[in-house]
Formats: structure tokens, sequence, C-alpha cells
């Protein structure tokens, strides 16, 4: 029997967990729906991630408004797909931060990722006509971002820590509290996504300089916060883990002259037994194994997803 196309089936809705990890610090977590955040300044808020519609976010700010009636100053977007970004009006910010990669990829496919994750999620997308269009950052950085939260609150530092799950993956990290939301650079218990990734760089350097803030509490883009080092230690490894696999076994299949299709069932029979029973592993194995491919066939940027592709690539490989 064909399994259900990506996360199509996936219709039940998600116990959420709303979580104080520091003063003034705040997550929400799903079940493996996509993690948000907020951070109090003296008299604003930062939030962190926009979910994928208006109506969805303003169900996020309403729990968060139980805790604080600050206006949010800032919206840090940690990457462009759309089930990040393009609840952004519901904020009213100030600003909305994103890497200039991610401004740049906005432009190239953002129209066409929209249509992509919708088709593919379609639960996250709550009323998707209050959507008002796509969303633009209105300003962006290339390696660091300072945000002085003011009234001996600190500092939140937004931190580009190489190529990763896309171009322009960005971290929040709050040095006084040693708390970080690693965007989908980090998951904890969930698996990945990696159908826009760059695979060696995420595996090697960019984790190692996430590693290297020692965040003592780690929010990833989807799954249970992680308390403590050794929990942060676990989720950034079983991250590294997943894609040293996909690499290991997708580079076999290739060196060797094998098939897409055999790459696929080779990662997933190898990923299975760990990752398996965790959100979204069989929604993303084909789209993951598809742009592993791409990238050992020589092919340096991610192609762009469409829901034709999707489609396709999906009955290809998951049929």
């Amino acid at each position: 029997m064909a399994k259900p196309f990506a996360s199509s089936a996936d219709l039940a809705d998600k116990t959420r967990s709303f979580e104080e990890l520091a003063e003034g610090v705040y997550a929400l977590t799903a079940e493996g729906d996509p993690n948000v955040g907020a951070v109090e300044g003296e008299d604003f808020l930062v939030c962190f991630e926009a979910m994928a519609t208006p109506v969805a976010a303003r169900e996020w700010l309403a729990l968060l408004r139980e805790h604080t009636g600050k206006p949010v100053r800032y919206l840090v977007l940690s990457h462009y797909h759309a089930v990040r970004v393009l609840g952004a009006s519901a904020f009213g910010a100030d600003v909305i931060v994103a890497h200039e990669k991610t401004r740049e990829l906005i432009a190239e496919r953002g129209a066409e990722d929209w249509a992509s994750e919708y088709a593919r999620m379609p639960r996250l997308f709550k009323e998707p006509a209050s959507i008002p269009g796509l969303t633009w950052p209105t300003l962006t950085f290339g390696d660091r971002l300072t945000i002085d939260l003011g009234g001996g609150r600190g500092r939140l530092e937004l931190h580009h820590c190489g190529r990763g799950h896309t171009e322009g993956d960005l971290v929040a990290w709050l040095p006084e509290q040693r708390v970080m939301f690693a965007g989908d650079l980090v998951e904890s218990r969930a698996a990945l996504y990696t159908g826009d990734a760059f695979h060696r760089a995420w595996a090697s350097a960019t984790l190692d300089r996430v590693a290297s803030f020692g965040a003592r509490t780690l929010v990833g883009g989807r799954g249970e916060v992680a308390r403590g080092r050794s929990e942060v230690d676990a989720a950034i490894a079983q991250t590294r883990e997943f894609l040293r696999v996909m690499l290991r076994e997708v580079g076999a299949a290739h060196e060797r002259g094998g098939t897409l299709k055999e790459a696929f069932q080779a990662a997933h029979r190898a990923l299975e037994p760990r990752y398996g029973a965790w959100p979204i592993f069989e929604h993303c194995m084909p789209f993951n194994v598809s742009r592993l491919w791409d990238e050992l066939d020589g092919v340096e940027r991610p192609r762009v997803w469409t829901a034709e592709r999707d489609r396709e690539v999906w009955a290809r490989l998951q049929s």
C-alpha cells in the first residue's frame, strides 16, 4: 500500500507545552511540530519563528500574552521555510530579522516553497487565506547581530554558524542564561529535514560551531527542550549522527553506481531503527536523499522544491 504523501495524513491536534526556560525566556513545543520562542527585553519582546499562518501565530501569541503584554519589537526568522515565516503579520513587529541568505532564498523560491509546504503539511496551515503574502525581512546580517535587551537583562546574540539546514540558518543565543534557540540546525528526538541542506558542512563545522557555545538549555527546531549539558550534547549528537549515516549510506550507493532508489532504501534501512518512530521521519526521507544525491552529483545549491516535484520524488521513492 502506498504511504500517504508527506504529512498530509497527519491531521490530529498536538499537545502543546508552554515553558519558561529562564526569567522572561519562553518556548512552545508541540509533539514534533515546529517550535517557537520569545525573550523579554526591558519594554519589548523578541519573538523567534513566526509559524505557518497568522491564525496559528495568534494562538501562540495568546499563550504568550498570559505572561507578558510587552509589544513585539523584533521577530527573528531562523531560516526561510514557509512553516516558519508566513505567520509573521500577526506579530506586528517593528523589525523582522533574518540572515542575508534567507532573504535571497525568499526572493528566489519563497512562492514555490509556500505551495510545496502547504501540500506537504496542510494541518500546520490554519486558515491559509489569512496569509497576506511572502514574509520579507526588514533587517538582515551576515555573521552576527546583537540586540541589547535593556534594563539589566543582558543581550541576545544572533549568529550564522555556517551552511546547514539551509544556506541562511541562524541561532539565537542568550549568553547570560546560556539558552540557545537553534532553529532546525538541531532537533531533539525528531528526524531531520535536509531537502535544502549542505550535509557535509552541517555535519562538521556548523554543528561544531553550535556546540562551541556550551548551551545549558537548547530549543531545537522540533522536539522537546534539551535541558542540561548532557541533553544538549545528546541533541547535537543525534543530529550529527543522522547526517553522518545519510552521508555514509547514500555516498556508498552513489560511489558504486547504484540508483537513487537504492540509496533511499539503504539510508532508510540504516536510520529507521533509531529515528523511524520520531516525528516527520517518513515525510522527510525521500526529499533528504534526493538532495544529498544531488550534492554527490556536484549540484552545489539545492534545486527548488515545487509541489509538482515533491509528488514526483515521493512517487519514485516512497510509494
